[in-house]
């Protein structure tokens, strides 16, 4: 939420990074644009490495680099939430014109994701395929932000439209599992 909050009041500085800083092929290249083209590609990097690790598990590391694996994880943590609140931070002020009434939304809204954060995240973990899905969303998102960057506006109805359908596609597909038969559980083992 502090970072959210942060990010509002240093919005006005944040929209002057429209003006070019060089040009790559007769494209202009600005502040917006490279911190839209990084954070796009630290999405990509990390859901795909998130696929990777979940599909073919993780090799075992050692208890001496847990320190330094928690202060990874606090950056990363830090950096996915800056360019998820960039995008909706300029959405706020795209719709609202009081900075009270925004940083009220962010407060509203931070309150509703630590309220339901455990919630979901069990239903997640229980569902891996839901997992999969979400990391294919921040795949969707980190090309929609690398798309930004390059000024290539991708009207975002269509982003949350492809979400929407996944989304919707899958809880049918649970449903449908969940009305399976369930397997034969045996009371005891069978020995050789």
């Amino acid at each position: 939420m502090v970072t959210r909050i942060l990010l509002l009041l240093t919005l006005t500085w944040i929209m002057t990074l429209t003006a070019p800083i060089f040009s790559i092929f007769k494209n202009a290249v600005s502040g917006r644009d490279i911190i839209l083209l990084a954070g796009g590609l630290f999405l990509l990097a990390k859901s795909t490495h998130e696929i990777h690790s979940s599909l073919e598990g993780k090799p075992a590391r050692a208890k001496s680099k847990v320190a330094r694996n928690f202060i990874s994880v606090l950056i990363q943590i830090a950096i996915l939430d800056i360019v998820f609140s960039l995008d909706s931070v300029i959405t706020a002020v795209g719709l609202a014109e009081h900075l009270p009434v925004m940083i009220l939304a962010i407060m509203i809204a931070v309150g509703f994701m630590m309220l339901s954060a455990r919630v979901i995240g069990n239903f997640v973990d229980s569902h891996p395929t839901i997992k999969m899905l979400a990391l294919s969303f921040l795949l969707l998102v980190g090309f929609s932000l690398m798309g930004e960057g390059l000024d290539l506006h991708i009207p975002k109805g269509y982003v949350y439209f492809a979400m929407a359908f996944s989304l919707g596609v899958e809880i049918l597909n649970l449903k449908i599992r969940e009305r399976a038969a369930k397997p034969v559980q045996l009371r005891k083992p069978l020995k050789e």
